[in-house]
């Protein structure tokens, strides 16, 4: 993958879902592009009060177009090809907003808006690395943070701790191709997030690693073994991936890819997700969440739709 740290230069990129698609973006390449971007330690906006009222109306497929593609992906997992498939789906929504407003409205660790092209707000970290260590968070698992006992209800929901089980395993063992000493530092935490629509409970994990000698400093070829994310891909990944393209009736494209700034030293990046894209004069949200031999319709119908929101505090 063409993404080495380029004698130490900072760089901002992105690569969509399937690698096929990688955007480098130099300081000075910033400097002349549309691209709002604002990370935890890096922003090249100034912030936009906005002061208008959010109206936000979704056109979600009904649950039984939602069921074709959801019974294609369990019927994968119990012939025993998958064992943790994230399937996605593409609703139509109407706003009031621009992609810039829902940029500048959206309160979330990363955002990103490309032009008239999509918009972002991620709270999920992809990896970082500092020092030559590399960190990953994967997050998997939500619900409705008014449920009563919302949060031991999540944490000893099955079907939830055998999806976050199945992804901290996997990105242990992701981390391992690169990285020596690979340990979970932090295990199902469980941070809030507040929406326009309804509050969320999420689910995360921290694990860590020290990078290998052959590894550092070599920032695209990291990604090249790490990609794509497992957290929004599943398990296995080749043969997950063929279930996904077989089963989405939609096009991913920088959904579901990552984005990162690299300072010369250290790199922080996301998984673009929460996106909303443009097509012609149609506003387009994606979302989706994983389906294991557990999932059951509704609940997963359900989740999809939840994940359908705008984080504003």
């Amino acid at each position: 993958m063409d993404l080495l740290s380029q004698n130490g230069d900072a760089f901002f990129f992105m690569v969509d879902f399937k690698k096929e698609n990688i955007e480098i973006y130099t300081e000075e390449d910033l400097k002349k592009s549309e691209l709002l971007i604002q990370f935890p330690n890096f922003k090249n906006v100034e912030n936009v009060v906005i002061d208008k009222h959010l109206s936000l109306k979704s056109f979600p497929q009904t649950k039984s177009e939602y069921r074709i593609g959801f019974e294609k992906v369990q019927e994968n997992i119990k012939l025993g090809n998958s064992y943790l498939v994230n399937y996605t789906c593409e609703t139509a929504i109407e706003s009031n907003f621009s992609l810039k407003d829902f940029f500048f409205l959206a309160k979330e660790k990363y955002k990103v808006c490309k032009s008239d092209d999509f918009v972002f707000f991620s709270p999920e970290t992809f990896i970082e690395i500092k020092n030559q260590k590399i960190f990953t968070h994967p997050m998997k698992g939500t619900i409705d943070a008014s449920k009563e006992n919302a949060i031991e209800t999540l944490k000893n929901d099955i079907k939830e701790k055998a999806e976050h089980y199945t992804v901290v395993d996997l990105l242990r063992n992701d981390l391992s191709m690169v990285a020596n000493e690979v340990k979970v530092d932090e295990f199902q935490r469980i941070d809030l997030i507040k929406t326009k629509q309804k509050n969320l409970y999420a689910m995360s994990s921290e694990i860590s690693g020290r990078l290998k000698p052959e590894f550092q400093n070599k920032i695209g070829s990291i990604l090249d073994a790490l990609l794509p994310a497992g957290s929004i891909l599943g398990a296995p990944k080749q043969k997950t991936l063929e279930i996904i393209l077989e089963a989405e009736t939609h096009q991913r494209g920088f959904y579901t890819g990552i984005c990162g700034y690299f300072d010369g030293a250290d790199l922080d990046s996301c998984v673009m997700i929460r996106f909303i894209e443009k097509k012609g004069e149609n506003l387009l949200f994606k979302s989706g969440g994983g389906i294991t031999h557990l999932s059951k319709l509704a609940d997963e119908y359900t989740e999809m739709k939840n994940k359908i929101y705008v984080p504003v505090h």
